[in-house]
């Protein structure tokens, strides 16, 4: 059990539950872990975790307006402690999204870019892609090339001062970021199988 100045937390990961998220499949891979977990609701919830994790699927823009909607855009920007953006959840955490055209937390200053019909890939880019990743907490234990499971029409551009993994699909893509204590991933690591569960394993374990 971890003790905090206002609770004592039961449950570790704290899932941002506002309508855009893969939450089944993300809290099956959690129970496989034998990681706990809850909803985040309210502002107050955020407290009550020790990890966060914004999970997502579908349209951007369209997933940043249900975000809005929670009122929980302002406590998610300041938190301190370890969060997670997967998949559109990742997409939340940039600046902007040519999904929509729409502004988003700009916690990681890049921006999401749709795939080019003219680099003669097919989109959406659905299934296993290779991914490098770099030295970094999140990717302990993870080789190089490593497949893990995709899919999104949009991709993060590429930026060295932030990217800690990267994918090609057409291009060279950031198949994960950091910025301070804000991480995300393009690929869904609940449906990468055991490299999948490694990832969101060494995510509970990040530092506060």
């Amino acid at each position: 059990m971890i003790l905090d100045t206002k609770y004592l937390i039961l449950i570790m990961i704290g899932i941002v539950n506002y309508g855009a998220g893969n939450i089944f499949s993300l809290t099956a891979a959690l129970d496989r872990l034998n990681l706990q977990y809850g909803m985040v609701n309210t502002e107050a919830d955020l407290e009550k975790y020790s990890h966060i994790i914004i999970p997502g699927v579908g349209h951007a823009g369209a997933a940043m307006e249900k975000l809005k909607g929670t009122g929980l855009v302002e406590a998610i920007k300041k938190l301190t402690k370890p969060v997670l953006g997967i998949c559109v959840g990742m997409q939340l955490i940039t600046e902007h999204s040519e999904e929509g055209n729409a502004s988003l937390l700009n916690i990681v200053p890049v921006k999401t870019k749709k795939f080019d019909k003219d680099l003669n890939i097919k989109i959406p880019h659905m299934g296993w892609n290779a991914v490098k990743p770099k030295n970094n907490s999140l990717f302990e234990g993870v080789e190089d090339n490593t497949q893990f499971y995709f899919v999104h029409s949009y991709f993060i551009e590429y930026n060295p001062t932030f990217d800690i993994a990267s994918a090609d699909y057409g291009l060279k893509f950031s198949a994960a970021v950091q910025k301070d204590n804000f991480y995300g991933v393009q690929f869904h690591p609940e449906k990468s199988g055991k490299a999948g569960e490694l990832i969101l394993k060494n995510f509970s374990n990040l530092s506060l």
